[in-house]
């Protein structure tokens, strides 16, 4: 499969490739990456054909966007699909501190679901991107305030998505259990499901992807690396944002060992695995310089044989109902 392919989400007209770029890390996360980089990043995936571009106002207290919008702004608004979330306003002594932010900014985040919440953080996002639209609205991790969400959030984006300023209405989460609980409260068009569809974690497809698939609801699949245990599962790795436990980087080393009697990469399998569920459309990994977006290009690419698949389900690395590219 090329990374370039396009693939529209769900009932919609948006369209996104089957490869996206994650945008986090150029908000500064967990080391800083300054503007010059950033820039050059967003370039870099754009020269190689990528066209989804996603970020947040929590990446980097508004530097993600901001950056986004200064590397996209002399590109064709009709060329390429910006993805941006929901859920927590920018304001000075935020409740919602995150550490791993190396660029701090006078600004810390703030949860807020409620309608009016959705439209100002919609508008301030504008405002940030310096751009004329958005196309895909996620609500941003609502864990614990999944009320609000479905009261107040979804309606506004709804509201948004009839009038044309958006073009998709999403959901985006490190967990499938509230996604399946969004699922049946509204109109959905995708949802960004970060984590649980990996090589080390399929709880998405207990219920959600499922559901997802049947009801038409496109899946975007982020974290497929798992905060980098599966780029490079050596002791001190990150899993979920924190050091990898013993079992987890053993699991992790076990497959990589796999993928090495193959001549496959660990990262290749790991960014091309949730592809083989159908309801997966895009898979969007994260790059904080251009030699990173340049191997996930790469790696998504890499020719990954069928017998891989059957060895990770034969030694119970993977179980024998996942399905597989």
């Amino acid at each position: 499969m090329k990374a370039t392919e396009p693939v529209t989400l769900g009932r919609t007209d948006v369209a996104v490739t089957r490869l996206g770029l994650g945008l986090a890390p150029i908000g500064g996360m967990f080391d800083a990456v300054g503007d010059e980089v950033a820039h050059a990043t967003v370039e870099a995936a754009w020269d190689l054909g990528l066209r989804y571009f996603d970020t947040a106002p929590l990446y980097g207290c508004g530097l993600s966007e901001r950056r986004a919008g200064a590397a996209l702004a002399g590109k064709p608004r009709d060329a390429f699909t910006l993805s941006t979330k929901v859920g927590r306003l920018l304001v000075p002594d935020g409740g919602d501190r995150q550490e791993f932010w190396a660029e701090p900014t006078d600004l810390t985040p703030q949860f807020d679901f409620s309608a009016a919440g959705v439209r100002r953080s919609h508008a301030e996002s504008l405002a940030r991107l310096g751009l004329d639209r958005i196309d895909i609205a996620h609500i941003h991790d609502p864990d614990d305030h999944l009320a609000e969400a479905v009261a107040g959030a979804y309606p506004a984006l709804a509201q948004l998505r009839e009038a044309g300023e958006i073009g998709a209405v999403s959901a985006g989460m490190n967990q499938a259990p509230a996604l399946v609980e969004l699922a049946h409260a509204g109109d959905f068009d995708c949802f960004m499901l970060a984590g649980r569809y990996t090589l080390l974690d399929q709880s998405g497809l207990d219920e959600l992807l499922p559901l997802a698939h049947a009801k038409g609801i496109a899946i975007i699949a982020a974290g497929v690396y798992n905060s980098g245990l599966l780029a490079d599962p050596t002791p001190g790795a990150h899993y979920d944002y924190a050091p990898a436990g013993q079992g987890l980087l053993d699991r992790a080393t076990a497959i990589r060992s796999v993928c090495e009697r193959h001549g496959v990469p660990l990262r290749a399998a790991a960014i091309q695995f949730p592809l083989g569920h159908p309801a997966v459309a895009s898979v969007v990994v994260g790059a904080r310089d251009p030699e990173q977006i340049a191997d996930n290009v790469a790696m998504f690419e890499w020719d990954v044989p069928g017998a891989l698949w059957a060895d990770l389900k034969a030694e119970g690395l993977l179980p024998s109902e996942v399905p597989t590219p």
